[in-house]
């Protein structure tokens, strides 16, 4: 099935959630396994690396109903139930289809955890703000999964099979709390959480810290340099040339600290 999956894997862009899609055209194959979706509504990215043992989910969408429909997906693609999820950072289009997966590894921002677990009220409020169903909002922050593993620098997870993934805490910048995973491979691969945004400008909200911004994302350049693939949180896969010119643009709207 993967081998199928992969050959009629859709081109950048087209990972909208049309409803009666199948599967494989609701994900987008990024490199051997590799994966992303583009949700709908809110254009927020979800990623999916696969190993020997398991597989890594990084952000997990805006509500329990998708969170359902993300893991089910990634059986469906590689016939393997969620072990590891990676949080990029805590907003709700992000986190609160979390505990739609029983039983994985939670991997966060140091800090993230004890943000979420006095936030349920206002991530509950915002989704409400932005369209979510009042009671799709109040479910999923009733029953908010918190990290259980917290990335204060660089952190390794194994999938088996060779497969390992780097954790990275490139933060605060896009929020208190930014996570990027890197994927070492042919290419490699860089979800980069709300650092990057391809399909808008870049958001900075009430917890953002955009004179730090910047060096985040020269921080990011290093880790994955310029031949990596590039995963922005909202919006179409980008190269180096993107993050850079994003950068530089970021620098000229907020400064650097």
């Amino acid at each position: 099935m993967t081998a199928h999956w992969e050959e009629r894997a859709q081109e950048p862009g087209r990972g909208d959630g049309t409803p009666g899609s199948t599967v494989g055209e609701r994900w987008e194959r990024v490199a051997p396994g590799v994966a992303r979706r583009r949700l709908p509504r809110w254009d927020a990215t979800v990623g999916a690396v696969t190993g020997d043992d398991g597989v890594l989910v990084i952000d997990t969408g805006s509500s329990l109903r998708e969170g359902a429909a993300l893991r089910a997906d990634v059986r469906a693609l590689w016939g393997r139930a969620v072990t590891h999820i990676a949080l990029t950072h805590p907003h709700f289009d992000h986190v609160l289809g979390t505990a739609a997966f029983a039983g994985v590894q939670v991997y966060g921002a140091v800090g993230i955890s004890e943000l979420l677990a006095r936030s349920r009220d206002s991530l509950r409020e915002d989704a409400v703000r932005q369209g979510l169903p009042e009671d799709e909002a109040a479910e999923a922050a009733d029953v908010l999964v918190r990290p259980h593993h917290p990335v204060s620098g660089d952190m390794t997870v194994s999938l088996g099979g060779g497969r390992e993934v780097l954790l990275a805490n490139l933060g605060p910048a896009h929020s208190g709390h930014d996570l990027v995973v890197l994927v070492p491979g042919t290419p490699d691969v860089v979800f980069c959480g709300d650092l990057v945004e391809e399909s808008g400008e870049p958001q900075a909200g009430h917890d953002a810290h955009p004179a730090r911004w910047p060096a985040a994302l020269d921080r990011l350049l290093a880790l994955g340099g310029e031949e990596a693939v590039y995963v922005p949180g909202h919006g179409a896969l980008v190269d180096a040339a993107f993050v850079r010119r994003q950068r530089d643009e970021l620098a000229r709207r907020f400064g650097e600290a």
